[in-house]
């Protein structure tokens, strides 16, 4: 693609690579037996395990009581956001990112901050400042085919920008990371977001915080940081996959 915003950061030392292998562990474990058949059931595991890791990250409660109702409100978002990203409603999103990435972000913030807010009118809607409309125009652009890098690096771009940015009053984390899961899944690098990268986004919070800010000074090393962290996020996040996936068979 000529023009690709995005093409410099392949240029990077160790990004290429680093996509890659995000890439084919994540090939690998859609191929796993437990998930040619039965991925709803460990996609539904995933989906809880991110949803309680990103509420974590910005000190939500993870624990989930037996009614299925949850007291905190950030773990309340957080698990609104993952469940919105497993089975039938994760179809539906995906189809709604494709064409109009900015309807999908409303969608995760309405599901993210609803706890959170005392006037319902702000829910879906990203703050008025010229700066953060272009910025997010440009991001739906890159969502809906302006840039050709592989899937892992845009997931990364698109998790960064949303930090960086902050463009709603609440729940912008929760956000970031759901926007990352669905964008994961609609460029086929996690068709059934199997993945659980937020483990490892919430193990390592300190170096998620400080590589976030890297990202969003935008210097070379900031970017490659921020990009090899997330490589390495997905990778790690489809062995977690595999780890469902073998306790859905027995092992």
């Amino acid at each position: 693609m000529t023009n690709d915003p995005l093409a410099p950061l392949l240029d990077l030392p160790g990004v290429a690579d680093a996509a890659n292998r995000a890439r084919d562990a994540l090939s690998a474990v859609h191929r796993h037996p437990a998930n040619l058949r039965g991925w709803d059931k460990t996609a539904t595991e995933a989906s809880w395990r991110a949803g309680r890791s990103s509420a974590a990250i910005d000190g939500g409660s993870v624990e989930l009581r037996r009614d299925g109702d949850f007291d905190d409100p950030i773990l309340a978002g957080a698990m609104r956001v993952s469940q919105a990203l497993d089975g039938e409603s994760l179809e539906n999103l995906m189809r709604v990112v494709r064409r109009a990435p900015a309807q999908a972000l409303a969608r995760l913030h309405t599901l993210a901050a609803a706890d959170l807010v005392d006037d319902a009118e702000e829910l879906g809607r990203p703050r008025t400042e010229t700066d953060i409309a272009s910025r997010l125009d440009l991001l739906g652009q890159l969502i809906t085919g302006a840039t050709s890098v592989p899937a892992p690096v845009l997931t990364a771009v698109v998790h960064g920008e949303l930090l960086a940015l902050v463009p709603f009053p609440t729940a912008n984390g929760v956000v970031a990371r759901g926007m990352a899961r669905l964008v994961s899944a609609a460029t086929g690098l996690d068709p059934h977001c199997l993945g659980v990268p937020e483990v490892t986004w919430f193990k390592r919070v300190v170096d998620y915080r400080r590589l976030a800010d890297a990202f969003a000074a935008g210097t070379p090393d900031g970017l490659r940081e921020w990009l090899l962290f997330c490589c390495e996020a997905l990778e790690a996040g489809a062995a977690e996959a595999k780890s469902i996936a073998d306790a859905a068979r027995g092992k």
